[in-house]
């Protein structure tokens, strides 16, 4: 009846049959009718009391008049004249999340889920759930959890080597939201920001939507290269130094102290992405670039995607204390603050142990896929891909011998395995052709065939 309504068959005014009619047409129980009724004027549908019928309303509320879609479709009408969207929403693009694709041999970025404690995690959780108190169902701080960001800077000084205390940490949903708060904060449309190139997709992205100039300096083996005429006039320097993505390169301290002066003298903001150092195979970890600014022209960032889960959108943002005020307004306005619930499970998790324990054992299994994937490499793909011996890092890059890096991806999917071209994340060509291979996530069996498939692939792409 509601549909009949809807698309206009009974018109507004009409006198609707008697439900004892209705029941006996239908075989229903008259209470079934009736309950229907009752439930439709209560919608606003129609109107009428006992002894003097029921009518469909002369007057539907605005949103009853629109009819419901049909199963398995949607209408997407677009006004004739299109939609006015602000520069932003123009700029921006799409940001493809593929992690949650059936995984392929060798794709990067990704951890090893199946290794991770979940049955922890969630006894955790569970506890949480059952100790829950009425505060953790109100807001928190913009800032995030105060327990959880005194955890996060307890471990930061410890492992990283970065000076911060808790007020200055920030809680946020990962990197991207700590690259768009630092954009927002720092760039206006045409102004200039620096990455690296190869670099981050990711960072280009947000830079592009709010309309930066984005400037790309190349790599040398010290990490990116100081050129100080392109950096000339940049408002933000986008780096990452631990462990460049995607080549895999530590910045020399020599370069980071030239960049930290520059940043003095300019006035302007380094953006230190540290995405995986934590997971360094060989010597001491290496400190981050925040820990030797003595200018406050540094802010630290970083995500518990790819030392947890990628589903879990919580990340951090150290921030120099004369910034805590404007980071905190930015966020107000924005998101309010991360799930507070999701924030006490991982502060559980960081401040019993767990968290220090998981990142131990995942540093010797990844160090072993890693020794597998070397040592197959120099076995079955001499002459086609020599492999970069990284020292950290979740992936590593190989330089392709005489053959495209894009025919050689195309090839190696086909034998159901996954390299990345570095080109992709280039502006411009890269030269020589250089091929992205995730290691973490596969076991020695997995990584051993994988390497067969790339060098039957790779000869045929040659």
């Amino acid at each position: 009846m509601r549909n009949q309504i809807l698309k206009g068959r009974l018109r507004p005014g009409v006198r609707l049959p008697a439900t004892r009619d209705l029941a006996s047409q239908y075989d229903f129980s008259r209470g079934t009718i009736v309950r229907a009724f009752e439930e439709l004027k209560s919608e606003g549908y129609i109107e009428g009391s006992t002894g003097s019928g029921t009518y469909v309303r002369r007057v539907l509320p605005d949103e009853l008049l629109q009819a419901k879609q049909e199963a398995g479709t949607w209408a997407a009408p677009v006004p004739k004249n299109g939609r006015r969207l602000s520069d932003y929403g123009r700029r921006a693009t799409l940001f493809s999340n593929s992690d949650n694709r059936p995984s392929r041999t060798f794709r990067a970025n990704l951890p090893a889920h199946d290794l991770f404690p979940m049955g922890l995690w969630a006894q955790i959780a569970s506890r949480r759930l059952r100790r829950i108190s009425t505060s953790h169902l109100l807001v928190c701080d913009a800032m995030g959890y105060a327990p959880l960001r005194g955890a996060v800077a307890d471990y930061l000084t410890a492992s990283r080597g970065v000076k911060c205390v808790p007020e200055q940490v920030a809680i946020v949903a990962g990197m991207q939201e700590a690259l768009d708060l630092a954009t927002r904060l720092f760039v206006n449309p045409g102004e200039r920001v620096c990455m690296e190139n190869p670099g981050y997709p990711g960072a280009a992205n947000v830079f592009n939507a709010v309309g930066a100039k984005v400037v790309r300096i190349s790599l040398d083996e010290e990490g990116m290269r100081f050129d100080e005429r392109r950096l000339e006039g940049a408002r933000l320097v986008y780096v990452t130094p631990g462990h460049q993505f995607p080549l895999g390169i530590t910045m020399s301290l020599p370069r980071r102290l030239q960049l930290l002066e520059w940043a003095r003298r300019a006035g302007a903001i380094l953006f230190e992405d540290d995405y995986d150092s934590e997971y360094r195979y060989f010597g001491r970890p290496v400190p981050a670039l925040q820990g030797l600014d003595p200018y406050g022209v540094v802010l630290f960032a970083g995500s518990f995607s790819k030392v947890l889960f990628p589903s879990l959108r919580l990340g951090y943002i150290v921030v120099p204390p004369d910034l805590v005020e404007r980071f905190t307004a930015i966020i107000s306005i924005t998101r309010r603050h991360a799930p507070l619930l999701d924030q006490t499970v991982l502060c559980d998790f960081l401040t019993e142990g767990h968290f220090g324990r998981h990142l131990r054992r995942m540093r010797d299994v990844y160090a072993e896929r890693l020794s597998i994937l070397s040592e197959e490499a120099n076995l079955r793909l001499t002459g086609l891909l020599e492999v970069s011996d990284v020292q950290a890092g979740l992936q590593t890059t190989g330089w392709l011998c005489g053959i495209d890096a894009e025919s050689a991806a195309a090839a190696a999917a086909k034998r159901g395995v996954e390299v990345t071209p570095v080109d992709r994340y280039s502006q411009g060509r890269v030269v020589p052709q250089r091929l992205q291979l995730g290691f973490a996530a596969f076991d020695e069996r997995e990584i051993r065939r994988g390497v067969r498939e790339l060098a039957i692939a790779l000869e045929g792409a040659r």
